[in-house]
């Protein structure tokens, strides 16, 4: 229906009373904000020559009144919408409402690391167009593109990840000043295993400032893209509540709790029979009830027609599979817009059909209004309304600056790591190495490779053969031998699951029969983007790398279940434990945080051991799985961390010796091992914190950390309850190489 009665009332007295009236502009005028002719854009909403411009009176409209509450200005705005309207911004390319003077909106930006071309939002303009071919009042051609991200993760540098993540917001910011960007984008990917950043800062939740909005993605359990016939749109991911909570959940509840990110993306596939998008206990219940998420929840491009046309869901049609959406807690619908079927562009379902599902009494105009609310006030934080002073005049000059691509470089070059060092051969001495030979697939980047997935036109380009001619001579006759080689996006990409890879036959042989005899046969090295480093530089004295492995490298005679989602030990099926929290299986390549360095860390802690006493008071106590062989259990087995404070922590301090002679950064990995042993199906280890430290040759740096109890200690126990259990844990910190190692015991008591 139309706006409420009580609303128009209220509207027709002011104006009666003050002898005014809204001009009410044709519904085909579309001015938008900061997408307008060449040489003009509005960064405002609530401009008043914009209003003007449409023949409207900003004035007559309290969603405009900054000195109103957001919430009262989202409960305004939706109020003069018609149902038609609101309908029409369910879904990411939004229509806005011109007769109230809200312009369209293009939600779909990515920036996953840089900004990215990727949807049809970022208007990067062509090289060869003057002054530029798309809207704006500057030409902008290129911005930052940093590592892959999980380069980026294997720095474990949270510095650097914030650093990266405030360049690419002010190069979004700045795009969006120029009319060529939007404020929300849908990065990171936090699949389990990849890190990201919102930029905000301080104040209430709910109405502090957010430079950009971020977007974790893709929830939940989204772990097949395509394997063996199982495809992400058709996917039933079946999983346990212990493994959902454990490892699924997990990375997401830190993304919107500890983040504060302001978006979250549904997946495609099923959960336990039920489409990610809509799941009412997964989005309403879990994302907006338990975690308390301040945004909105977003579907993956075009999940509702997925729903619907491919895992053919309950036999829902379009109307069924939006009326289930909104109602579970969607707020918004990506389509894939670009894609034209019959000679016009595909829209959104939600748009197409939630009007439908209105009439046909399958969803409430309430239902929709919520949806509404949550979108626009994240807008509104974002100052999409009234802009954000302090960013205003950020502009092409603050797009592929001179320390951003220093900080692209630099972090390409922490995310390096050293898997073999045979013989010490490496670091390659530039004084004695005149000339090298490069071999690989990757020696000159084809088809962009070194781009990554997800990306936009980089600053420059330097090709790795290119990086190494900077700093040494190429020859095919040299005795050194530099080969690039390993993924691509052949192998490892959206709608791609790439989980086992070799290096093709034919590239071992020419790497092993080179005509003259090779010191070195192979080196693995991943490309890197616009201002990357290069190999050569990687190779020498002039930088160490500092471990260490993201991910768990295993050797495996067959192929992996991927379609299996269980995480812990399948004894019964002979099945290693998943991740490298429960992996019990043999052949361990590389380990969790492997890597070496061209000097020698080790470890010494004045720390012999701790005891900490936990309340248990008011029903905490919750019951353990122990193993067969265990006679005797506390009468307190575990506390349960909902509802505890859970401000107890532990403090030592970790003395890092470098012993060698070259200085070089270090990570100092930290795990608790939880829970005491005798507990059943715990995991092994879990990273409990980690710190980068940069330690002079010969010298000795001493790192402080300070470990939350819960966090630490804490386990999903086969309940699905998060617990610390009683007894004997311990802290453990073991080096990237396996070389040094410290641990000391942790007592847990409970006072009941």
């Amino acid at each position: 229906m139309a706006a409420s009665p009580s609303h128009l009332l209220v509207v027709l007295a002011v104006l009666l009373l003050c002898s005014t009236a809204i001009p009410m502009a044709s519904s085909s005028t579309t001015t938008t904000v900061n997408v307008t002719s060449f040489g003009k854009a509005y960064t405002k909403v609530c401009d008043a020559d914009r209003f003007a411009e449409m023949g409207l009176n900003m004035s007559a409209f309290p969603y405009c009144d900054a000195s109103l509450p957001y919430a009262d200005r989202v409960r305004d705005l939706i109020g003069w919408m018609t149902v038609e309207e609101k309908v029409g911004n369910l879904g990411d390319i939004s229509h806005g409402a011109p007769r109230i003077g809200l312009p369209p909106y293009k939600w779909w930006s990515e920036a996953l690391h840089g900004i990215s071309s990727t949807g049809p939002t970022a208007l990067f303009d062509d090289l060869h167009s003057k002054p530029g071919n798309h809207s704006g009042r500057a030409t902008v051609n290129n911005a930052t593109v940093f590592a892959n991200v999980i380069d980026s993760a294997a720095s474990f540098n949270e510095t650097l990840w914030k650093s990266i993540g405030q360049a690419v917001s002010t190069e979004a910011r700045a795009m969006y000043n120029l009319g060529k960007g939007g404020l929300t984008y849908w990065s990171p990917n936090i699949n389990v295993d990849i890190p990201g950043h919102d930029t905000g800062s301080g104040g209430d939740p709910s109405t502090r400032p957010i430079k950009t909005s971020a977007c974790c993605k893709h929830y939940a359990a989204y772990d097949v893209d395509d394997w063996h016939n199982h495809t992400r749109f058709k996917f039933d991911a079946r999983v346990s509540e212990r493994d959902m909570a454990e490892t699924f959940l997990r990375p997401f509840e830190m993304c919107v709790r500890d983040g504060d990110a302001s978006s979250v993306m549904c997946s495609y596939n099923r959960v336990n029979g039920i489409p990610a998008c809509a799941d009412a206990r997964l989005l309403s219940g879990t994302i907006r009830g338990d975690w308390q998420l301040h945004g909105y929840i977003v579907s993956d491009c075009d999940a509702i027609r997925v729903m619907t046309d491919n895992a053919t869901w309950l036999n829902f049609t379009g109307a069924e599979s939006s009326a289930a959406s909104l109602r579970a807690g969607l707020d918004l619908d990506c389509a894939e817009s670009w894609i034209e079927e019959k000679g016009r562009p595909l829209r959104d379902f939600l748009s197409e059909y939630s009007k439908a599902a209105i009439e046909q009494g399958k969803l409430r105009e309430s239902d929709i209004d919520s949806a509404l609310r949550n979108q626009y006030m994240t807008l509104m934080r974002l100052g999409y309304f009234d802009n954000i002073p302090r960013y205003a005049s950020l502009n092409e000059t603050d797009i592929c600056t001179d320390e951003h691509r220093s900080l692209a470089h630099d972090g390409a070059r922490q995310g390096i790591v050293l898997l073999k060092n045979d013989g010490n051969l490496l670091p390659l001495d530039p004084e004695k190495i005149l000339a090298v030979a490069v071999h690989g697939p990757h020696a000159r980047a084809p088809e962009k490779v070194m781009d990554g997935d997800y990306t936009g036109p980089p600053c420059r380009y330097v090709t790795p053969r290119q990086g190494i001619s900077k700093h040494v001579k190429i020859s095919h006759r040299a005795n050194t031998t530099i080969y690039l080689g390993g993924i691509n996006l052949h192998i490892e990409r959206e709608e791609t699951t790439g989980r086992i890879f070799s290096y093709p036959r034919t590239k071992q042989r020419r790497s092993y029969t080179s005509p003259r005899p090779h010191r070195t046969r192979s080196s693995w090295s991943s490309c890197r983007e616009a201002a990357s480093t290069s190999p050569s530089r990687t190779s020498t004295p002039r930088s160490v790398p500092s471990f260490g492995l993201g991910t768990l490298a295993v050797k495996v005679a067959t192929p992996l279940l991927m379609s299996s989602l269980e995480d812990i030990t399948q004894c019964r099926r002979r099945v290693p434990g998943r991740t490298y929290k429960f992996y019990d299986g043999p052949e361990v390549l590389y380990p969790f945080g492997y890597g070496l360095s061209y000097t020698k860390f080790l470890y010494e802690t004045s720390t012999d051991g701790t005891s900490v006493t936990l309340p248990a008071t008011g029903g905490h106590c919750k019951g353990l799985s122990y193993k067969p062989s265990v006679a005797t259990t506390p009468s307190c087995q575990a506390v349960d961390v909902a509802g505890h404070a859970c401000t107890e922590t532990v403090s030592f301090n970790i003395s890092v010796i470098n012993g060698g002679g070259r200085g070089g950064a270090h990570v100092v990995l930290v795990y608790g091992t939880a829970p005491p042993p005798e507990v059943a199906q715990a995991p092994i280890k879990q990273v409990a914190a980690f710190r980068r430290v940069f330690v002079p040759a010969t010298s000795t740096a001493t790192v402080p950390f300070t470990l939350n109890v819960c966090k630490a200690f804490g386990i999903v126990e086969r309940t699905a309850y998060t617990v610390v259990p009683s007894g004997v844990s311990k802290v453990l910190v073991e080096n990237g190489d396996s070389s040094s190692s410290v641990s000391f015991p942790v007592k847990i008591d409970f006072s009941v």
